[in-house]
């Protein structure tokens, strides 16, 4: 089994039960691959990015050029009318397990990424991440580890420039079952600033996770199913013991019509739902279609509807 990182112990139904806000119109060109299934486990591209509603209009464009350089421009527009657009160059070379990532936003601001894999020992990743601002001279430097082996993953971030800070997390898992926690340490008051635990147990066809966060306050429940083939679906609660005596709920699902088309649903304690509908039109082309709506408030102005084009090479 394939043994998640910490914030990802509830992934499958996280995505599934994505929070809800609105989107008008989303364009989508990428010339990658979606990857749905590993080790028999649904852990991406479920139901979160299928609600056409769920982000602001983006446009993003992906292509390689010859000498294996990976481009991605990226261009967004949110609701109060701002925009903002990237670009992305990314080169692996792969005999010595070396990426490096560089970008550009309309902030004027420059990243860098490094990362190495598997080089010193086998699961363990190094990443290097550095960040320029030339308008203030600002800058940023961070170092994270990562190590994956059979039955555990763990992972180290440190902040150079701010504190400095860390924060680690661990997950060990056996025969489906899973248990991690989180923490963070700020060096100069040698405190920590933050805690986190988590327990699940993940099958091919179903998952359910146990999640404590904020200082173990805020508690969150979630389930994941996958019926059959066609039919998958999941719940959430959480509940915040600091500032509600009340437990939210989320329940969604998704429907697979033919080998071409899908449809989902999902709605919550508030009584906000989305639905989508997804077509391949052909090979290439797709065509989303979705909305939100306000149940409690059929007659007023509140309910928000998006189309999402995506044209992969």
């Amino acid at each position: 089994m394939s043994i998640p990182a910490f914030s990802d112990i509830a992934k499958p139904a996280n995505d599934v039960c994505a929070p809800f806000r609105p989107i008008p119109i989303f364009f989508l060109f990428s010339a990658a691959p979606r990857l749905e299934l590993e080790n028999g486990l649904w852990l991406l591209g479920l139901l979160n990015k299928d609600f056409y509603h769920l982000s602001a209009t983006t446009f993003e464009f992906k292509d390689t050029a010859p000498n294996g350089v990976a481009f991605k421009v990226t261009g967004k527009s949110s609701h109060e009318k701002a925009t903002s657009a990237a670009i992305e160059g990314k080169y692996t070379d792969k005999p010595t397990g070396l990426t490096l990532t560089q970008t550009w936003n309309t902030a004027n601001a420059l990243d860098t990424k490094i990362e190495v894999s598997d080089s010193l020992a086998k699961g363990l990743k190094l990443e290097g991440l550095f960040n320029f601002l030339p308008a203030t001279a600002a800058k940023g430097a961070k170092f994270n580890l990562l190590f994956k082996q059979p039955g555990f993953h763990g992972r180290a971030f440190f902040d150079l420039l701010k504190g400095p800070t860390a924060n680690v997390d661990a997950v060990v898992g056996h025969e489906g079952f899973l248990a991690g926690a989180s923490a963070g340490y700020d060096v100069n008051k040698a405190a920590l600033t933050g805690y986190s635990a988590a327990v699940g147990y993940v099958a091919p066809q179903y998952s359910a996770a146990i999640t404590a966060t904020d200082n173990l306050s805020v508690f969150a429940a979630s389930y994941y199913h996958k019926v059959n083939s066609q039919v998958e679906a999941g719940a959430k609660a959480t509940w915040n013991s600091k500032t509600s005596n009340t437990v939210g709920l989320e329940v969604a699902s998704k429907y697979r019509i033919d080998p071409v088309s899908f449809a989902k649903v999902k709605i919550n304690d508030r009584g906000i739902a989305a639905l989508a509908y997804n077509v391949l039109l052909r090979e290439g082309v797709t065509l989303g279609l979705g909305g939100s709506f306000d149940t409690q408030k059929l007659d007023q102005a509140t309910h928000k509807l998006g189309a999402s084009f995506t044209f992969e090479g």
